[in-house]
């Protein structure tokens, strides 16, 4: 890391869910801009371009953008409706890639980005069609993405398994798994941002 970036002007959304206060707290050394759509210092709704591009006329650049947010629809397939279905299309997915496409052009020079995926889009879950289509969609777009940003930028998605901090509410969805606990999950998040890969899936099962 050169010495310019040893300090960084991090713009964290989703920072109070279990995963962003694990990040903010692992990137402390850093100025961490905490955004979400109804809590932290800055408010913005991933589903709507507008608020996003409000949210950076606010921060101005940043050194980093980093996404620990969105909404997912977990049901039987049997009973799902298609406005259930794009509750992930349109939040978790779209959401970050709206961030992105918005994001990059606030990026300064060797910024990064780091989205959010989940387990779900190798390993089947019941009731998980809407997790597993969108987790691979973000990965996809993850991978494609970084051979097209400008020279410098990087992007990255972290794919974390089930949170020890959220496991009892969602054990049923996860027989036999292990669960990780949210610490560890934020240590990916941190590689991503002061490292140098890109185009990767950080994976934190």
């Amino acid at each position: 890391m050169t010495e310019e970036k040893s300090h960084m002007k991090i713009l964290l959304v989703g920072a109070n869910g279990t995963i962003g206060r694990a990040v903010r707290q692992a990137l402390s050394r850093h100025q961490v801009l905490a955004a979400g759509r109804d809590s932290g210092e800055l408010r913005v709704d991933m589903s709507q371009p507008d608020s996003i591009r409000a949210l950076f006329e606010r921060t101005g650049n940043v050194d980093a953008i980093v996404s620990a947010a969105g909404l997912l629809h977990l049901g039987p397939l049997a009973e799902m409706t298609p406005e259930q279905f794009r509750i992930g299309l349109d939040s978790k997915l779209m959401g970050q890639v709206n961030l992105v496409l918005i994001g990059q052009r606030f990026l300064n020079a060797g910024g990064s980005i780091t989205l959010t995926s989940g387990m779900g889009n190798e390993i089947p879950l019941r009731h998980g069609s809407n997790a597993c289509a969108v987790n691979a969609a973000i990965e996809g777009f993850a991978r494609g993405a970084a051979v097209e940003l400008a020279a410098g930028l990087r992007i990255n998605a972290v794919c974390p398994s089930v949170l020890q901090e959220s496991w009892e509410p969602l054990q049923s969805y996860f027989p036999g798994f292990e669960a990780v606990p949210a610490a560890r999950v934020a240590r990916a998040y941190q590689r991503s941002v002061e490292g140098v890969e890109t185009g990767q899936v950080f994976k934190v099962w």
